[in-house]
């Protein structure tokens, strides 16, 4: 860190690292294995009518030099901390940031020299392995403002590091270890700090992505992999108030087999939804909910949540067997089920019980816990709740949402505090 404080005396004028995309800027992370980037830290530029260089910035064009500058004031107001947009409109999509984090390894070695990059396009091969046989893994993740207006929170980043080393493992591809990948998150959120929404109005969306970047041309591993991190401002999933979902059961279409890859985030099974998924919404329903591939009869899951019933009190949900996604929101919402005195069990489920419940909701990092209004199942239609969440998920759903927003206090140890 303090190669970065000596960069350059306080300066009356800061800007954004570099405000022109046609600069091929690049601000390096010193460290993955030391927070070099300090809680309360902010990287920007000042432009400068020295001539004298900067060894931490890359610039592949003339310019007006600009110097790194590490803000460790506390001086400046929330309001300048946060960006100048409509947070009351942001919406549920993507919105380009400032920063993203890149990391790069070949097949034999180790993750290392990770930095911060201005957030924009990457370049690839056409012959990649993740372009041309499907070799990429991502996360999911969100941090959120605190009420105070300076804290920030993660939510259980161990548990996606974790996630995707073992879904690396599946695809035959290196991984970041937990350590590199939490902390690569943390230096994204702190340098998009003024993308996350004010505490009540959203939270960012962080993004991790694994791909085999190298060129390849006969099916193999690719010899090069890219580690790279990306975040988006979202707005409330429910901001007009709860929406309870409308599923169908399909029937003909499987998202995993036994043996597959169904249990890692794997990019190819997000591709493999969409048909039956347009299909179902062009019939006017939300999503679709998969069935076991053999006998036809058990729960899986729908397109990219988990899903529970609730019956005389009792929660269950799909046993994770393999075909089944490990959703950290379903693992947290279990846990935090059990502590408020619920029976929980993981087994099979079969559609004849998911006719006959009482409550039935999904869980997943964008929902957190989304009621379902209705399900179809070859023509028949039940419908549960009165159009909002049954008790039960309720319960759950403020619990937990409370948790991550830093509302309680976090018994379970699950958030990381950037401050």
């Amino acid at each position: 860190m303090e190669r970065a404080t000596a960069i350059s005396p306080s300066l009356s004028h800061n800007y954004l690292l570099c405000p022109s995309r046609a600069f091929t800027t690049r601000l390096h992370y010193f460290s993955t294995t030391t927070r070099s980037l300090s809680p309360s830290s902010s990287v920007k530029l000042q432009h400068s009518s020295s001539s004298s260089s900067v060894s931490s910035i890359n610039v592949g064009t003339s310019f007006t030099r600009c110097d790194a500058v590490l803000s460790n004031s506390s001086s400046s107001t929330d309001a300048a901390e946060v960006a100048d947009i409509d947070w009351d409109n942001i919406g549920f999509g993507l919105k380009p940031t400032d920063y993203m984090y890149v990391m790069k390894c070949d097949l034999h070695g180790e993750f290392t020299n990770g930095e911060l990059q201005r957030f924009g396009n990457i370049e690839v091969s056409p012959s990649a392995g993740v372009l041309n046989y499907g070799q990429g893994l991502f996360e999911g993740m969100k941090a959120y403002r605190k009420q105070d207006g300076k804290n920030i929170l993660l939510f259980r980043p161990h548990e996606n590091a974790t996630r995707m080393r073992n879904g690396a493992e599946r695809m035959c591809m290196p991984a970041p270890t937990v350590d590199q990948f939490v902390e690569a998150v943390k230096a994204t959120v702190l340098a998009n700090r003024r993308w996350v929404p004010p505490a009540g109005k959203g939270s960012l969306y962080i993004r991790p992505l694994l791909m085999g970047t190298g060129a390849v041309l006969g099916l193999a591993p690719a010899p090069e992999y890219t580690f790279l991190v990306y975040v988006s401002p979202v707005g409330n999933y429910f901001k007009e108030g709860v929406a309870p979902i409308n599923l169908i059961v399909e029937n003909e279409f499987h998202r995993a087999t036994p043996g597959g890859t169904g249990g890692v985030k794997t990019i190819g099974n997000y591709a493999a939804v969409l048909k039956a998924q347009s299909i179902a919404k062009s019939k006017g329903y939300s999503d679709v909910l998969y069935l076991d591939c053999v006998y036809k009869r058990y729960l899986e899951e729908v397109s990219s949540c988990n899903i529970f019933i609730v019956k005389d009190n009792v929660i269950s949900t799909p046993e994770i067997k393999g075909t089944i996604l490990p959703g950290i929101t379903r693992k947290s919402i279990i846990d935090v089920a059990r502590t408020q005195g619920f029976k929980v069990e993981e087994r099979n489920v079969t559609v004849d019980e998911l006719l006959e419940a009482d409550e039935v909701f999904c869980t997943g990092t964008a929902v957190v816990v989304s009621p379902v209004g209705s399900i179809t199942h070859k023509g028949k239609r039940v419908s549960y709740g009165e159009g909002s969440f049954g008790p039960v998920s309720e319960k759950l759903y403020t619990v937990l949402t409370s948790l991550q927003m830093g509302l309680s206090e976090d018994n379970m140890n699950w958030t990381v505090n950037l401050s």
